[in-house]
């Protein structure tokens, strides 16, 4: 698996594909291979004649792990991103990201506007603005950090304990990663983005906020609500996948 030092961490990715590029970028306690091979985005958007780059973020899959909170500020991970394009010597891009991977890319989209030529925020709504709290995230990483599942009662934290387990994550850098406050942008900044944007959200996602609400925010951007699906399992709808391809090719 090809991978490339951005400063102190190395970053693992596949770049698969021809064709006009689009980033993949996951969500947390996730990985490439989770978040995009197995629910067939990779085949969907090679065989639509793209190429496709995917990373593990930091902290993440076959990435170095850091176990700092400091490590985990958006600026550091959106720039992981920018130094993969720069490896790559992909001066633009499409960009797609899911949950904490689409705060990633717009964080992306603000910090580098001249290297996204458009982006697909999915599983994430409002929520970019209006964030979720400190209280969940440290019962999250209090959960993640627990000797073990048995030990862990709030839902939430019992539900990213076993999806870190399932994917064997490192629960420590997890945990150093979702302590780190969230970072979210306000009214103006959204504002200012100027490339094309497409905001997909479950109708039954209780995570993420209206992805209308943050649209309306965007000049130009449009909402796709993915019916019947909640945080989990609208990354892999076919709703989804139909709407971004649409969006891909229609985008100048």
């Amino acid at each position: 698996m090809p991978a490339f030092r951005h400063g102190n961490v190395e970053i693992a990715y596949l770049d698969e594909g021809q064709g006009d590029p689009i980033v993949l970028v996951h969500g947390f306690a996730s990985n490439k291979e989770i978040n995009w091979v197995g629910p067939s985005w990779l085949t969907t958007l090679t065989r639509a004649g793209r190429r496709v780059v995917a990373l593990d973020n930091r902290g993440h899959g076959a990435s170095t792990k850091l176990y700092d909170t400091d490590d985990y500020a958006m600026p550091l991970v959106a720039g992981d991103v920018r130094a993969l394009l720069d490896h790559l010597s992909i001066p633009r891009v499409d960009v797609m990201g899911y949950s904490m991977g689409a705060r990633i890319t717009a964080f992306l989209a603000i910090l580098h506007p001249e290297r996204v030529r458009s982006a697909i925020i999915g599983g994430l709504g409002i929520r970019l603005i209006e964030g979720h709290g400190d209280t969940m995230a440290n019962i999250i990483a209090d959960a993640l950090l627990a000797p073990s599942l048995d030990d862990v009662t709030d839902p939430t934290g019992r539900a990213f304990r076993i999806f870190a387990e399932q994917t064997n994550s490192d629960r420590r850098a997890l945990a150093a990663c979702m302590r780190r406050p969230r970072q979210t942008l306000s009214r103006e900044q959204v504002a200012a983005i100027k490339a094309p944007i497409l905001v997909a959200v479950g109708t039954k996602d209780d995570v993420a906020g209206s992805a209308a609400a943050l649209a309306a925010l965007i000049p130009g951007a449009r909402a796709l609500d993915i019916p019947g699906r909640d945080h989990m399992l609208a990354v892999g709808d076919k709703v989804y996948k139909a709407g971004v391809l649409e969006f891909l090719n229609e985008r100048p």
